[in-house]
């Protein structure tokens, strides 16, 4: 690699200080330089300097999104603020002609999806929508059994994102007029992993509702996606003391059932950090049952290590290198699209047809 991506992290509050700065700090290096780390964190903007400085030593701190802009030692900028501030920020990151990372959800609607879109084609930029959870140990370990054929083909997927958080916390996540809520916080990592592994449906029917007390923004989700083939059911709910299983397929030729969440954001909020034994262990195995030639055998299937370091890999391969990115901008376009039909949806309570317009 012919040098080391400098990073600009705009927003130091949990996503960026958990999720993004100590991947992007601890991602590697490439087999063919490994004196050249992947990416680096040069900059970061934030109302919190003091802990950025604590944590980030060797990363200025800077005023805001136009500092991060006019750097010359900032060749992208990873925008990790309330999700209503994503696409005044990300627009104009890319209207400066600058890579650009985005959190989810990376919009609040479909056609500012599109807009980022356009943008960056115009400017031949990168939009990477960060949807790190396609580095989750076991929805990798899922994706491969499902392309290995043990399940056959499969006819019902089920998706569940689920925490016991019954006290409303005074904070921008809960808030439904800041893009708040359980749809636009968990339903991007739900909805994604199905696009990944099924593409589009042609169909969405969806429960949205505050069940706590004082909520005001959704913390009950139920998404039914259409397929030809297969049923699939996508849940995250706030008020689930016992949890269900984080996936259950059934395909023609058996099931499989993931209990547990995958264990790198507890580890990052733990202080551990990619690189170090252990980080992306730990994940529960699942069980599979399934035929071999005409007997049914149950096992115990082993979870893939995380790797959320894979992201921040790819980012730096497709800007320096040229390598498509995994994670495309029709990708974040459908995740939206998705998302404003499910709450059309649960207000008319009716299935809606899916139609995918093109980024």
């Amino acid at each position: 690699m012919a040098s080391t991506l400098k990073i600009g992290l705009m927003g130091y509050g949990y996503a960026g200080a958990t999720f993004h700065a100590p991947v992007i700090d601890h991602c590697g290096a490439p087999a063919d330089a490994p004196d050249t780390p992947y990416a680096r964190i040069t900059a970061i903007a934030t109302s919190q300097p003091e802990r950025a400085r604590a944590d980030c030593p060797h990363a200025r701190i800077v005023a805001d999104i136009d500092a991060l802009i006019a750097s010359d030692d900032v060749q992208c900028v990873v925008i990790a603020t309330p999700n209503d501030t994503h696409y005044p920020l990300a627009a104009k990151v890319l209207a400066a002609g600058k890579h650009v990372v985005v959190d989810k959800p990376v919009t609040l609607t479909a056609e500012e999806a599109r807009t980022l879109a356009r943008l960056a084609r115009e400017h031949g930029v990168l939009f990477a929508p960060f949807h790190n959870r396609r580095w989750d140990g076991d929805f990798m370990t899922l994706r491969a059994l499902i392309e290995s054929g043990e399940l056959g083909r499969v006819v019902h997927f089920e998706s569940h994102f689920d925490r016991f958080r019954p006290q409303v916390r005074q904070r921008w996540r809960e808030e439904a007029s800041r893009g708040g809520g359980l749809l636009f916080d968990l339903g991007p990592h739900l909805i994604d992993q199905t696009l990944a592994l099924f593409g589009a449906p042609e169909s969405v029917y969806a429960t949205v509702k505050q069940h706590r007390d004082e909520a005001s923004a959704p913390d009950y989700v139920h998404l039914l996606l259409g397929y030809p083939d297969k049923e699939v059911v996508l849940h995250a709910s706030a008020l689930s003391a016992i949890e269900p299983p984080r996936f259950t397929v059934h395909g023609t030729r058996g099931s499989y059932v993931k209990m547990g969440l995958d264990t790198q954001e507890e580890q990052l909020k733990a202080g551990l950090r990619p690189g170090q034994p252990g980080f992306g262990a730990g994940n529960a195995a699942g069980t599979l049952r399934a035929l071999q030639g005409e007997r049914e055998v149950e096992r115990v299937w082993p979870t893939r290590d995380g790797a959320y370091v894979e992201f921040y890999r790819a980012v730096a391969e497709a800007i320096l290198r040229g390598t498509a990115f995994p994670v495309t901008p029709q990708d974040a376009i459908d995740v939206m699209a998705i998302i404003e039909l499910a709450n059309e949806s649960a207000r008319e309570g009716r299935r809606l047809p899916f139609a995918r317009v093109p980024a």
